[in-house]
């Protein structure tokens, strides 16, 4: 078109143009709108640090692979795998000793247990079967089902908490084992699988990670990770070279209000207290 425009009505058209971009007449957004910086993103929730500082060592049965560990009115019961070896005990903490001990038959890999008023509720690994014990006498009392792998097992006092092993927790009417919910867990934007052994303490779920020296404080109306507590150098150099296995087993005393931590394999359970980080 340009190539045909008589020259005069081309002149016209560039001084035209030219007076309506010295006087602003623009289809973009104008100078002040363009320069205005633009609203920055919500801030996410703040994820804090944590250390430990052991307020002591106690012995733990170094051929008990670990996979639930709580306490109930004073007493600590532990869930211990592995086919053949797997059990449900009441241990003294200040020796080690199983006080109490149930093995389950050897097609059963014991997993998470958790205490529910006068009973006790132990998961397994890849057989769908949970059982449900006598608290007192650990006479088991019946036995149900689920679907996919059990690994950790929680009570926030109205439900059971358990996690399959994935990203995501499963919540279940304690009296008929009936799924009511479930919850995906998330660092940010990041997904965290691997959820293993859990506690349940004052409205937050406490979980180790799988093959992580760490756990996480997990909110469980959202999902979110609200802290990271870094458990690393429990054990030492030597201890880590005899054969144990990962970081597993949290259970908190509120009597004291320390956590007592511990592994599969481990030799030792470790009384501590969890500190924030600067």
């Amino acid at each position: 078109m340009w190539r045909t425009m008589p020259a005069r009505f081309a002149l016209l058209l560039l001084v035209g143009s030219s007076l309506a971009v010295a006087c602003g007449a623009s289809s973009s957004a104008p100078p002040e709108a363009q320069a205005r910086p633009a609203a920055s993103a919500p801030a996410g929730p703040l994820i804090e640090r944590y250390g430990y500082e052991i307020v002591r060592s106690h012995p733990h049965d170094p051929a008990a692979f670990t996979q639930g560990l709580t306490i109930a009115d004073g007493q600590l019961y532990e869930g211990t795998g592995l086919h053949g070896q797997s059990s449900l005990r009441r241990v003294d903490l200040i020796t080690g000793a199983a006080l109490q001990r149930i093995a389950l038959d050897g097609r059963y890999f014991g997993e998470g247990v958790a205490v529910v008023g006068d009973r006790i509720v132990q998961l397994t690994y890849q057989t769908g079967v949970g059982f449900v014990y006598d608290r007192k006498t650990f006479a088991k009392q019946r036995e149900f089902t689920y679907s996919g792998e059990g690994w950790g097992l929680t009570y926030d006092g109205q439900r059971l908490i358990m996690s399959d092993g994935s990203d995501t927790l499963r919540f279940w009417n304690p009296e008929t084992m009936g799924e009511m919910g479930r919850l995906r867990v998330r660092d940010g934007d990041r997904a965290i699988e691997r959820i293993n052994e859990m506690e349940y303490v004052d409205g937050v779920i406490y979980a180790n990670i799988w093959q992580e020296d760490r756990i996480a404080r997990i909110d469980p109306k959202t999902g979110v990770v609200t802290a990271w507590i870094d458990m690393s150098n429990l054990l030492t150099a030597t201890e880590r070279s005899r054969g144990v296995d990962v970081l597993n087993g949290i259970a908190h005393d509120p009597k004291t209000g320390h956590f007592l931590i511990t592994g599969k394999l481990w030799p030792w359970v470790f009384e501590v207290k969890f500190v924030k980080k600067s």
